[in-house]
């Protein structure tokens, strides 16, 4: 198999239909635009605009906050933790490896989701309230780095 020989699978191409080439076509003269009228001409309108109605977008009232400075925590239950030994120090570079996370940018929160019975330390950017009280309940250590 060669470069030169690969074709498409039939049926998968169609040859685009040329608007506006004569009478004989189905599509000549209007181009399938019908007659006059906004949508007949050339240049169509901008994104949300309604006829010159107060569009949606500005009717609506603004709403809520968007910090673009955030740095979002990449979240994992405590329930992912019970893969590791006991007396384990977990860490975002022992999670890492593991492949509980596969990318982590900004840090880790550990959530409270689910039972732990290891006795682990866990080193987190941050903790849930119910997972500190769980990492702590089975004799574990919960530690911010």
């Amino acid at each position: 198999m060669e470069l030169h020989n690969l074709s498409p699978a039939p049926g998968s191409t169609q040859v685009a239909k040329r608007k506006g080439r004569g009478a004989g076509t189905g599509n000549g003269k209007t181009a399938g635009r019908g007659h006059k009228g906004q949508k007949a001409r050339s240049g169509s309108v901008r994104i949300g605009f309604e006829g010159g109605q107060m569009p949606l977008a500005r009717r609506l009232p603004k709403h809520g906050f968007n910090n673009i400075f955030a740095k979002p925590l990449t979240a994992i239950n405590v329930t992912e933790l019970n893969r590791f030994e006991d007396g384990t120090t977990v860490n975002l570079q022992v999670l890492l490896d593991s492949g509980v996370l596969t990318k982590c940018k900004y840090g880790v929160k550990i959530l409270g989701n689910g039972e732990l019975t290891k006795k682990l330390t866990v080193q987190a950017t941050a903790f849930s309230t119910s997972a500190k009280e769980k990492i702590e309940a089975a004799g574990g250590k919960a530690e911010v780095i």
